[in-house]
C-alpha cells in the first residue's frame, strides 16, 4: 500500500470469492452510495474551476482533459459527448489519453509514466493561455498528468484536476484542484470503480455547467444537439412542437430544414412576428 493513498487502501470487504452474486452486488452498491456524497463535498472546489472555464471560453479558449487508463478514457468520453449534446465544435473540448487513441481500447505499457509526453501531446493542439487544462488521475500521482499540468503552469495556462486522494502531487500542481475522496475500493486498488464513478460525476457537472452558462441549453432543453439519429430527430421535433405550439409534422419540417431546435424556433418566430 502507498502511504497516504486512500485509493490503495485495503477494501473494507474480504473473501470476495466466497460471496454470493447477491452479496457481491449488494456490497458494491453500498460502496457506490458513498460516491455522490463525496462529490457533494467537492462542489466548493468544482465551482471556481467552472467559473474559470466559462471565462476562458468567452475569451475564445478551449478545455483540455489529460489522463491515463480509466481516467483518460473518462476525459475522452466527456469531450466526445459535448459536440453531439450541445452542438459545439469538436475542438472546444479535447480529451487526451496517455498512449494515444489506441489506449482507449487496450492498455499501452508505461504510457502513463512519461513526464514529458502530455505536454508534447498538448502542443500539437497549440494549447495556449486562453485555454484550460484539467488533469484527471484517481491516484493523484500519474507522471503523464503531473508533467502536463506542470508545463501548462509554466505557460500561464489555467490548470485544474480531478483526483480521489487528498494532498496528491497532481492536486499540488493544479491551480484549481478537485479532490473527491471516495475511500477504499471494493476490489482493492481498482479505481475504475468508485473513483471512476466519482470522476465521471465531476466531469458531468463541469461540462454541463459550462455549457449551460455558455447558452447551449434553453430552459432545460438541448436546443443545439446534433440530429444524428431518428431518436434525436423525434426528441427535437417534440421540443419544437412544444415550444411553438404547432403540429408535429410542421415541427419536424422546420427542424430538418434548419438543422437544430434553436434555429427552427428562432426562424419560425422571425417569419411569424
Amino acid at each position: 500500500m502507498i502511504i497516504g493513498s486512500t485509493t490503495e487502501q485495503s477494501s473494507s470487504y474480504d473473501n470476495l470469492e466466497e460471496m454470493s452474486v447477491h452479496e457481491l452486488l449488494l456490497n458494491m452498491n453500498s460502496e457506490d452510495k458513498k460516491v455522490a456524497l463525496a462529490v457533494e463535498k467537492s462542489i466548493v472546489q468544482i465551482e471556481p474551476l467552472v467559473n474559470e472555464i466559462v471565462k476562458k471560453f468567452k475569451q475564445g479558449g478551449r478545455l483540455f482533459y489529460i489522463g491515463a487508463g480509466t481516467s483518460g478514457r473518462l476525459g475522452v468520453l466527456d469531450a466526445s459527448e459535448c459536440p453531439p449534446t450541445y452542438g459545439v465544435p469538436d475542438n472546444w473540448v479535447i480529451g487526451l489519453i496517455a498512449g494515444g487513441d489506441g489506449a482507449l481500447r487496450k492498455a499501452v505499457e508505461n504510457a502513463e509514466d512519461d513526464l514529458e509526453q502530455a505536454w508534447l501531446d498538448l502542443k500539437t493542439y497549440d494549447i495556449n493561455s486562453k485555454d484550460v487544462l484539467i488533469g484527471i488521475a484517481a491516484s493523484g500521482r500519474t507522471p503523464y498528468v503531473i508533467g502536463g499540468l506542470r508545463e501548462a503552469n509554466k505557460h500561464k495556462i489555467i490548470t485544474g484536476c480531478i483526483t480521489c486522494n487528498a494532498g496528491s502531487e497532481v492536486a499540488k500542481e493544479a491551480k484549481f484542484p478537485v479532490e473527491v475522496v471516495v475511500g477504499p475500493e471494493f476490489v482493492t486498488g481498482s479505481t475504475r470503480m468508485k473513483s471512476g464513478t466519482a470522476q465521471k460525476l465531476a466531469l458531468n457537472m463541469i461540462s454541463t455547467s459550462v455549457m449551460v452558462k455558455l447558452g447551449r441549453v434553453k430552459g432545460n432543453k438541448m436546443v443545439d444537439m446534433q440530429l444524428s439519429n431518428e431518436k434525436l430527430v423525434e426528441r427535437g421535433t417534440n421540443m419544437v412542437a412544444s415550444e411553438l405550439g404547432v403540429e408535429k409534422q410542421l415541427a419536424e419540417e422546420l427542424l430538418l430544414k434548419y438543422k437544430s431546435v434553436r434555429a427552427a424556433v428562432d426562424q419560425y418566430r422571425k417569419l411569424h412576428k
